[in-house]
């Protein structure tokens, strides 16, 4: 995204942003998510100028660590293959670092500088003392062998494993990393460290420190989110038609929260293509393919005869109630908005991080939909790693119901968080400031207590 694409920004915001450009050159993505949270902090900084006393900005955007390194591995034919490593340890306001890993060939500096970004309020928002951080690599673990997984994941340990800690920094798991990599990532660090600290990983096997609901917390949360959303407004998923793009863990698990709530999920999608089934998904056969065998969406077409897969194209072609955009980054743009809010779009809740483009985002809020932001609206992931860090710390573990039911009320109180911040600042239903506001709002109250540090 140009310089130009950015809605221009006024007084200490400006100026922050100005210094993010010239710092940070080459990082689009790092460049956006940067944006839209200091465009949301005009409204803030007006009311209270102190806030923008001793740099406190320019300190908010300025990691306090990146690590960037070498992870070479041999592949089962034998040759040395490298790959290379990142992890940005954002701000430690509130906490230890605490943000996922990715595996994937998109992955950069600037990808995890802006996930590590966003981690900040998100994790702010949770209200359980987290700070922001994001790692991962440009590996890409589709078609490798379990033992090539294996040993890219014990050489990225190998490196990793100093920075770590449960009181340092916790990493959990995102886009290409699932239990199978975490339990290679952990195993690594345990040989190295000869020390069993089943806090430093979340995420993990339900058999070696693992918290129920981990799996399906960041789907789970982002439909909690969406019910909320419509709730206030005097209404629910019963009976709607959504649409969810994406296939992994997050979709699955919000098709299936849905559907528990009444919806109708027609659509989902891959990085080849998408599938429609006008009478609903069959989430059991999905799960199979995607989650059991690693498979292509394309698939389920092949064993559903109603159902029709479309080779490339976007999900967001198919018209639905609620649009749930839970695969990557700017993956719905302008164009797709429009033609949601063309055919009767009611609401939006991202279970990805950042997939609207800001001119979405706009089309979204000028035709008075409903948008949960990701730093809101897929908080329960990062929440429930939380609470499986709790659970490490005590030696003890909760059932499935009590899992769930602390997620949907964290969830509930991150909405009303973000509602209530956005009524404060005169912009009533605007979740995407009230998220900016209110996770600033935290981070910066600790920032100060601490001093210039």
């Amino acid at each position: 995204m140009s310089h130009q694409a950015f809605a221009e920004l006024t007084g200490p915001a400006a100026a922050t942003f100005d210094e993010v450009l010239r710092r940070n050159p080459g990082e689009p993505e790092f460049h956006q998510a940067a944006h839209e949270v200091l465009e949301s902090l005009g409204a803030v900084l007006a009311r209270r100028p102190e806030l923008a006393d001793a740099a406190l900005l320019e300190r908010l955007v300025e990691p306090e660590r990146q690590l960037m390194f070498r992870v070479p591995w041999t592949d089962d034919s034998g040759r040395v293959r490298v790959n290379r490593g990142f992890r940005v340890e954002f701000n430690g306001a509130l906490g230890p670092y605490k943000g996922g890993l990715r595996f994937h060939p998109s992955v950069n500096l600037s990808v995890v500088k802006f996930l590590g970004f966003e981690q900040i309020f998100k994790n702010a928002l949770t209200g359980l003392g987290i700070g922001g951080g994001k790692g991962g690599s440009d590996f890409d673990p589709k078609g490798r062998s379990d033992a090539e997984v294996m040993r890219f994941c014990q050489s990225f340990m190998t490196e990793l494993y100093r920075h770590l800690g449960e009181h340092t920094d916790v990493p959990a798991g995102d886009i290409g990393v699932g239990g199978r990599e975490i339990g290679y990532l952990f195993g690594q660090y345990r040989r190295i460290t000869n020390r069993y600290e089943a806090g430093v990983l979340t995420g993990k096997g339900l058999g070696w420190g693992g918290s129920q609901v981990r799996t399906e917390a960041t789907g789970y949360g982002c439909v909690y989110f969406l019910a909320e959303m419509l709730r206030v407004r005097g209404d629910d998923l019963m009976d709607r038609k959504a649409v969810v793009s994406g296939s992994g863990n997050v979709s699955v698990f919000a098709i299936e929260k849905a559907r528990e709530l009444g919806a109708r999920v027609v659509a989902a999608s891959d990085s080849a293509g998408y599938i429609v089934d006008d009478k609903g998904i069959d989430l059991n056969l999905l799960k199979e393919i995607k989650l059991d065998r690693r498979g292509r969406i394309a698939e389920y077409a092949d064993r559903v005869p109603h159902a029709r897969y479309v080779d490339g194209g976007s999900v967001w072609e198919v018209p639905c109630d609620v649009a749930l955009p839970c695969a990557t980054q700017n993956e719905l743009d302008g164009a797709a908005a429009a033609h949601l809010v063309k055919h009767g779009l009611m609401a939006v809740a991202e279970g990805a991080n950042m997939p609207c483009t800001p001119e979405a985002v706009h089309v979204f809020q000028a035709a008075g939909v409903p948008f949960a932001p990701g730093k809101a609206a897929n908080a329960g992931g990062v929440a429930t790693s939380a609470l499986e860090m709790a659970q490490n710390a005590a030696r003890t573990s909760w059932s499935f119901a009590d899992t769930d039911a602390r997620l949907g009320a964290i969830m509930r109180d991150i909405h009303a968080t973000c509602l209530a911040t956005a009524a404060e600042h005169d912009r009533e239903g605007d979740y995407v400031l009230g998220a900016n506001v209110a996770g600033f709002l935290r981070v910066a109250e600790a920032m100060t207590a601490f001093g210039v540090v």
